[in-house]
């Protein structure tokens, strides 16, 4: 009956785990912000100079593009480099 409940405690915690991995906020916003950022960078591209010269010769839409685009990369490298870690073990339990 205890390993049972044991083994149901386990199979829950890893679930868990994958589940945080999964939602990890810096995999949503990186990702919300590289694709926010690809659909500005090509509206930056196809600008005609009629809307560049509203923004005062400056196009605005391909560089806020590119800042979003480094941006989102910045957060999908932090998630790769520091993953979330898994959960500690459960004492008591033999490995």
């Amino acid at each position: 009956m205890t390993d049972d409940i044991q083994r149901e405690v386990t199979d829950l915690e890893s679930r868990s785990t994958t589940a945080a991995r999964i939602f990890d906020l810096r995999r949503i916003i990186g990702g919300l912000f590289v694709l926010y950022g690809i659909i500005v960078t090509i509206t930056g591209i196809t600008d005609s100079q009629a809307e560049i010269d509203k923004a005062q010769g400056i196009n605005i839409n391909l560089w806020t593009g590119i800042g979003m685009l480094l941006l989102g990369a910045v957060f999908l490298v932090w998630l790769w480099l520091r993953p979330t870690p898994p959960a500690p073990p459960v004492e008591g339990t033999e490995e």
